[in-house]
């Protein structure tokens, strides 16, 4: 009996699990799920040839070995953490400049997670927390970015030539207790040094900032000749000694930023203490942080980072994300009633620049995220760049640079429109460009004062000035195909040249589809509508853009064309509602038009009167003929053109002349 049941003891004894402890490496394809939507084939092609020509050699390099693929990623394994890390840093460098050429929405970048932990061994994979722990880290790094637990930083800090951010302990997805992530950031094409500079053979050179502020590591290949290692070490001893004077001069001092518009948004206190609540605050602030990623030239730190940064000095949260910026607020929920309270904060100063109140109805819980989200996103666009512009005007007064001129033309373009405004700010772009002939933010700016212009009869030359337009929109979707702000100027373009109105009601839509918040995308396409004969359908999307942006600088031009809809549809009533409210934000000499028009054919006489006096005012030699050639110049749809031509029926018995 004994003897049986040591046996079975025996037999039943579990089988030893190889186990070691390893530096694990996890990587996958930011936004790899869009990019084979939009071509898979070369997705797949141009992915496996970065794994063959820079991933797997710098791996195998640094002594390491790709566990297993994963579709849109990998993992690997090091006996070394130093060895991951420069691992990384060599495939990250190697891959950027493969890709740089690549257009901006087909560009492949990797994001890196390292970590040391136990791992279970089995022939083709290896298991543990330790390995489920880089996955997350891979998922808060940024593209082309590598993230760190605490434990690789221990064993890399000061072997690898970098330093590393501290991101503080986050909360990573189904692992129990809190980790430590330090974060490196990604190539910046903007501090890489200049082609002309580099020898054609000399190796490439991959830039992360560090304490010296962007210090060059240069990669060179396993099998460099002794004379070329040799150079190495000249060089780097040379950097050493500056670099280590730097230090000491300048230790303790924030970064420098290399974004003006970077931003972080805090997660949003519920002042409620009810989990739906907390559920609402949190979807704001990630929904926050996508809108304000899609504002050009924006950089903005991921919504997982932010939340360790709640309730931390806005000096430190500036001085370790790096930004200029800090979005802030509360949510507090009464009854049916919901209010946003969202406040702005130099990072660098912890001042307040500007606040905003919203409030909604929590029955309409659903669209009021979106509502709120949007007009958040809108007035931070505006307001963001008007500091900007602000910022350089104070700090380089006579010798501004290209991202100076054109803050400040975006700056003056965001105001209510006038002709002398819009002269103004199309000088400061062409200034801009005279500076970076390239710069897609000016030369989007430009193209919409252009067509601003010629769709408002301000200017001699109309086809000249679309033709620069087009020239100029087209040059950033060449390399920018999903910028929303680039399609919906394009939109204004076709707009505005009255031919072919149907292909702006496409951009409009197309810029939506990209930013849903985009609110001057929202009433452009109301305008639109109304060109292409369906009034009726304007409504809706001019009620969307005054919802995203109740204080914009387009809402009289809004209110007009919500009350230019109704003139079209034979509604009197509402157009001499809405264009009154147009007149009131701003007197535009169009919105007298349509209100004399109004006033004439529902029998008001003493107020259609007025309304032509105004007009007249305005522009002091208008007449119902030329309001007939505006109208052709507007679009050549036939419906359109009947309906316009019973206003210009209302604005002869207003007592326009002829």
């Amino acid at each position: 009996m004994c003897r049986v049941g040591l046996r079975a003891m025996v037999q039943e004894r579990p089988v030893r699990v190889e186990r070691r402890l390893s530096a694990i490496l996890a990587a996958d394809v930011a936004g790899y799920s869009r990019l084979m939507h939009n071509d898979e084939e070369a997705t797949h092609a141009k992915l496996s040839a970065l794994l063959t020509e820079a991933v797997q050699p710098a791996i195998a390099e640094h002594g390491g070995h790709i566990v297993k693929n994963t579709g849109d990623g990998f993992l690997a394994e090091f006996p070394s953490a130093v060895e991951a890390v420069r691992a990384a840093m060599q495939f990250q460098t190697s891959i950027h400049e493969l890709t740089i050429g690549d257009v901006e929405d087909r560009r492949i970048a990797f994001r890196v997670g390292i970590n040391i932990g136990d791992v279970i061994v089995e022939p083709h994979d290896i298991f543990g927390d330790g390995v489920n722990i880089a996955a997350r880290l891979e998922g808060v790094a940024e593209p082309g970015g590598i993230c760190i637990s605490s434990s690789a930083y221990d064993q890399v800090q000061g072997k690898v030539g970098v330093e590393f951010g501290d991101l503080g302990e986050q909360n990573l997805k189904n692992i129990a207790r809190p980790v430590r992530v330090y974060r490196m950031r990604p190539c910046n094409a903007a501090t890489r040094p200049q082609a002309s500079l580099l020898h054609r053979d000399t190796p490439q050179i991959g830039w992360f900032p560090n304490m010296f502020g962007g210090f060059p590591i240069r990669l060179w290949p396993a099998l460099r000749a002794r004379r070329a290692r040799m150079a190495l070490v000249i060089a780097l001893l040379f950097l050493l000694s500056g670099g280590v004077a730097y230090w000491y001069m300048h230790q303790g001092e924030p970064q420098p930023l290399n974004h003006r518009l970077s931003i972080v948004v805090l997660p949003f206190t519920n002042l409620s203490n009810a989990s739906e609540q907390e559920y609402f605050a949190e979807g704001i602030t990630d929904d926050l942080s996508a809108d304000l990623s899609r504002i050009e030239d924006s950089f903005v730190i991921a919504p997982s980072t932010a939340r360790a940064y709640k309730n931390v000095d806005p000096k430190r949260v500036g001085r370790e994300l790096g930004v200029r910026y800090i979005l802030d607020g509360s949510l507090r929920r009464t009854d049916s009633l919901v209010r946003i309270n969202a406040r702005l904060i130099d990072a660098r100063t912890g001042a307040e620049i500007w606040s905003e109140r919203v409030d909604g109805d929590w029955s309409k819980s659903m669209q009021l995220q979106d509502i709120i989200t949007g007009r958040l996103a809108r007035r931070l666009d505006l307001e963001l760049t008007n500091q900007e512009s602000r910022d350089a005007e104070v700090m380089r007064p006579n010798n501004p640079d290209a991202v100076d001129l054109t803050m400040r033309g975006w700056a003056v373009l965001n105001q209510p429109y006038s002709r002398e405004q819009l002269s103004q700010s199309r000088a400061l772009f062409e200034r801009a460009l005279q500076i970076d002939p390239g710069f897609p933010k000016a030369l989007v700016g430009l193209a919409e004062t252009l067509a601003m212009e010629v769709n408002y009869r301000w200017t001699d030359a109309p086809a000249d000035q679309l033709r620069r337009a087009e020239s100029a929109v087209g040059q950033v979707l060449s390399k920018f195909p999903s910028d929303a702000m680039a399609h919906f100027v394009r939109g204004e373009i076709q707009r505005a040249s009255g031919r072919n109105v149907e292909a702006a009601v496409g951009e409009y839509e197309a810029a939506i589809a990209i930013n849903p918040s985009l609110a001057p995308a929202h009433g452009a396409l109301g305008a639109a509508k109304i060109r292409v004969g369906r009034s009726a359908e304007a409504f809706a999307p001019l009620q969307m853009a005054i919802q995203l942006s109740p204080r914009d600088p387009l809402l009289s031009t809004w209110y007009f064309y919500i009350g230019h809809a109704h003139s079209h549809l034979g509604q009197y009533e509402g157009a001499i509602d809405w264009c009154g409210r147009s007149i009131a934000v701003q007197p535009l000499w169009i919105a007298y038009a349509d209100l004399a028009a109004a006033h004439a054919l529902t029998g008001h006489e003493r107020e259609a009167y007025a309304a032509v006096a105004e007009l007249r005012r305005i522009r002091p030699s208008y007449t119902v003929t030329e309001w007939l050639q505006d109208g052709k110049g507007w679009s050549d749809n036939a419906v359109f053109l009947a309906e316009f031509q019973r206003i210009a029926d209302g604005l002869r018995k207003a007592g326009l002349p002829e």
